[in-house]
This record gives C-alpha cells, structure tokens and sequence, in this order.
C-alpha cells in the first residue's frame, strides 16, 4: 500500500480544509482540525485522519451543523452549561473552557456539561488539557448505544469512555487514564472492518450474542463491556453524567457517528475540574510523585498515557505516514 509521509502541520492544514469545503465555518472547523492533529500525533489513528470522511458526510447530510454555535450559561458559580447546537463538540467545549477553569479557580471546584453534542475525539486530549491549566481533569462522554448489559445482547449504552489526568509541576500531565468501558474502543473495531480484518476474541457479540472475530458482525451486534459487569458498571456511570446530568441524548436515542442516517446524534459531554491546591494544600504534588514513581520504577510496568507520549516524542519528528487511499477519500470528502 503506497502512503505519503505528512508532517503534523500539513495533517491539521488537510483536516481542516476538508471540513471547510463540507461546510463548516472555521470556528467550527479549527478545534476539530486540532484534534485530529494531536491523535496522528499520540499514534491514536482511529480518532485521527481516518475520521475525516465520516465529519465531511455528517456535515453535508446535516448530522452535525457547520455553521452551529455554541450557547454558554452559568446557572451557578461552579456550574457551566453549553449548547452545542449540533455542532462539532470540539467548538463547544471551547467555548466553555475559559469560565469552567476560572470557576475552578475561584471555587475550587468546578463541572461543564455540554449538550446537543457530537464526537469529542480522544477523550484524554481534554482531561490532559486541564491538567495543562493546573487542574485535575475528570471527564466523561456518552456514544449511541452499542453495548449490551452483562447477560444480555441488545446494546443499551455506547462505549462511553471516561479520562483522568492530573497535572505535573511542568506544565503538563504527570499520567492520563483514558478508557472506554467496553473491551476496546469502537473505533478500533470500525477500523478492522475497513481494513477487512478480524477483530480480537473477547472484543464483541453478534446480533444473536454469540461471540465474533468478524468485524462486520461486530458492528451489527454488540460490543464486550471491560472485565463484564464491572466494566458495564462504568459505562453506566458514564452515561449518568455526560447523558442524564448534561441534558444530552441517552445512547438509546443517539443516532450513530458513523453513516448519515439518523439525523444529529445530540449526545453529551461533562467535564469536572478540580483546583489541588484547594483540598490538599501543598501535599497533592508530592504525593502524586511518589504514586508515580512507585509505578514507573518498576520493570515492565508503566504509567498510564505514556505510551501515547513516547508516541509522541517520536512523531513529532518523524511524521504520519499516511496511506494514499485514505488521502484520496478525504480529497474526494
């Protein structure tokens, strides 16, 4: 398979000019533009360029708008609201982002929930940006439903992925949890079948709940929740706090993110950000050093998120290469 070497520049000037010509403004163009840059970059390619044909088609059949814009409120000193009016989240959580961390500051604690929402990408990406800014970052987002509880085989809740980063005394991330609560993220299984692959033992159902490695069975079945019903338990808590607490759609009644049936899939985000300082003092940094420590000192363990930041180091000198058929669905997106 022929592929083009891209540095991360040209991959976010390509992103963002596909979503252009599909429709959206540059405010809502930009942010998502910047989050497919930053998943080439991490080596997460199912959250990257690959998603940049499925944006083009839900803005042209209208499952996201592209000229949407967001909607901010405050109803209490911690609380923020946004309204993402069917457009991209990436916008939306923009919009809210200043008011969420200064009230973070200012109170110690702070939450945002966003509504009428869409696919945020990588979930860690927002959780590490917080810790960036200081902050404890707790984040959750919903998805349509694909999962199945444990014992049963219709999905009731998506995969629902939730991310905890928390800051170092640099600027960034010391470790950044970020899981979905199914056996692996759909993205991957999505990929697979795009690829003509199989998926895993262990990672899906089929429509009548037996266990598949056919990709496309998978998708027309149900995803494996994480270690069962535990890992189902978590999406539930996910779905609690970026479905039911944002005002966003359940996963029952979230149209897909993939295909143009369906309309806009108005699912939800929320976002807790907590200020160390204002619980623990000083303790907080040295504490975490040590947890740390006592975890990457050990041989073949590592902290979670460095993976992704050993990715990192290495593609931001080197470059995506990207295969040319890819290139060529997004030049025709």
């Amino acid at each position: 398979m022929t592929a083009q070497h891209l540095d991360l520049d040209t991959i976010e000037t390509l992103a963002r000019d596909a979503l252009l010509r599909a429709g959206a403004s540059p405010a809502q163009a930009a942010p998502v533009a910047r989050s497919t840059r930053l998943a080439e970059r991490d080596g997460i390619r199912s959250h990257g360029l690959m998603y940049v044909p499925v944006y083009a088609e839900h803005l042209r059949c209208g499952k996201v708008l592209g000229d949407a814009e967001p909607q901010l409120t405050q109803p209490r000193p911690g609380a923020v609201r946004v309204d993402a009016a069917h457009g991209f989240a990436h916008a939306a959580i923009d919009a809210g982002w200043p008011a969420c961390t200064a009230a973070a500051r200012d109170q110690g604690i702070a939450a945002m929930s966003v509504h009428r929402s869409y696919n945020c990408g990588v979930l860690g990406h927002h959780a590490e940006r917080l810790a960036g800014d200081g902050l404890v970052g707790l984040c959750f987002t919903n998805a349509p439903a694909s999962m199945a509880p444990t014992g049963g085989h219709r999905p009731v809740i998506g995969t629902n992925p939730f991310a905890l980063a928390v800051p170092d005394d640099a600027g960034g991330a010391r470790l950044v949890i970020d899981q979905s609560a199914s056996a692996i993220a759909k993205s991957e299984i999505v990929l697979r079948a795009r690829q003509g692959e199989p998926i895993e033992p262990g990672w899906a159902l089929d429509s009548s709940g037996n266990p598949t490695e056919d990709a496309e069975a998978a998708l027309a079945g149900s995803m494996r929740p994480a270690g069962g019903q535990k890992g189902f338990g978590a999406g539930l808590m996910v779905e609690i706090f970026a479905a039911a607490l944002s005002g966003g759609n359940l996963g029952l009644d979230a149209s897909p993110f993939s295909g143009p049936k369906g309309g806009p899939p108005g699912t939800g985000q929320f976002f807790i950000a907590v200020d160390p300082a204002a619980f623990s003092g000083d303790a907080f940094g040295p504490a975490m050093a040590r947890l740390a420590q006592s975890i990457a000192e050990q041989d073949g363990a590592r902290l979670p998120g460095a993976r992704r930041a050993a990715n990192r180091a290495r593609i931001e000198t080197e470059g995506v290469a990207v295969p040319q058929e890819l290139l060529d669905r997004i030049a025709a997106a």
